[in-house]
């Protein structure tokens, strides 16, 4: 691939090349250019035969050998989503990434409903011209994503070269990702792993569940901790009233990335998440409970799920990165509550 200008490109097909798909090619001849941008860019009519009128708008279509093609890349167009002041908690950024804390709360993407105040307004803003373009727009890429009402690390790219590199790693399961989870009972075997294909819900489309015919999901999970709440005192307090509910707190490791994946996973076990709308029945169960432990699961207002780790080899200085955070504050006070004596 020859760079004529920052805006085109020639690239000259030999014999070896000959048979190979169109996007296939200039991908292999421009790797910092994702494959899916550069099919992008010969649908609109951008790739063409040098000397010639002639213009490629089929991706599949084969090199014959000796040609020589020109390719060009508009200018970045600027981002649907206004770009928003307001604060992040970054744990590492680079020219080509940055690693950062989502609290609970925060939306990653705008959509209907959160078209502002989400993580991809504040990143806009705050990588400004530092975004080098994604698909040919000046975003943030988001190669995975966590639910709104879960907290901990992400991380997004600015690139399309990084961008395609991450998204490479994800794809083959390759990225380092483990969750902190509060469930109620306590899974037994403590360790183990839970193999069950997901899929959208046909009698729920905001819900994911187990279907054979889903997408492989794998999740490694390890009892942390084995919670028991306090029992409530009373003056008749005998044998009958029973045990308060056990919980725990689990550690969940990603095999592979699907959608709601520990959610789904750890309630089809039969140990749903502490506060979690979609996926527990058991919200807050309060017989036999202490009122201090009745009023932390109470006001626990979502799914006691947070992204403690993530690592990942950086797609540009292919550097081994990993980082970690601690629980948040609503998690701690609740682990606190529930072992109060």
């Amino acid at each position: 691939m020859t760079i004529i200008t920052p805006k085109y490109y020639e690239a000259a097909a030999d014999e070896e090349d000959k048979g190979l798909r169109l996007d296939k090619f200039l991908s292999n001849k421009l790797p910092d250019i994702s494959r899916s941008r550069l099919k992008s860019l010969i649908v609109e009519g951008q790739v063409f035969l040098k000397d010639s009128e002639k213009k490629y708008e089929d991706p599949s279509a084969k090199i014959k050998g000796h040609e020589i093609f020109g390719l060009n890349i508009p200018d970045l167009v600027e981002p649907i989503p206004e770009g928003e002041d307001m604060p992040l908690d970054i744990y590492y950024e680079d020219d080509h990434l940055i690693v950062l804390y989502k609290p609970a709360g925060m939306v990653v993407h705008p959509a209907p409903g959160n078209y502002s105040g989400t993580l991809v307004n504040a990143l806009i803003y705050h990588c400004g011209e530092s975004l080098s373009g994604i698909n040919g727009v000046r975003r943030p890429g988001i190669v995975h994503r966590i639910d709104k009402d879960t907290s901990g690390l992400m991380v997004a790219t600015k690139s399309d070269k990084a961008h395609k590199g991450l998204a490479k790693q994800f794809a083959k399961h390759s990225m380092e990702r483990a969750y902190y989870a509060i469930c109620w009972g306590v899974p037994n075997p403590t360790a183990d792993e839970i193999y069950a294909p997901l899929k959208r819900d046909p009698k729920n489309r905001l819900k994911i569940s187990v279907q054979p015919s889903g997408k492989e999901a794998l999740t490694h999970y390890k009892v942390i901790k084995r919670l028991e709440p306090p029992r409530k005192i009373t003056s008749r307090q005998n044998v009958k009233q029973g045990l308060p509910p056990s919980l725990s707190l689990v550690e969940c490791r990603l095999e592979t990335g699907r959608t709601h994946q520990v959610r789904v996973h750890m309630s089809h076990l039969g140990y749903p998440l502490v506060g979690d709308p979609l996926y527990s029945r058991r919200n807050n169960p309060s017989k036999n409970l202490s009122e201090g432990a009745k009023e932390a699961l109470s006001n626990f207002t979502r799914q006691a799920l947070h992204a403690y780790l993530i690592g990942f080899i950086h797609p540009i200085t292919k550097e081994h990165l990993t980082f970690e955070t601690e629980l948040p504050n609503d998690m701690k006070h609740l682990i606190q509550a529930l072992v109060a004596v």
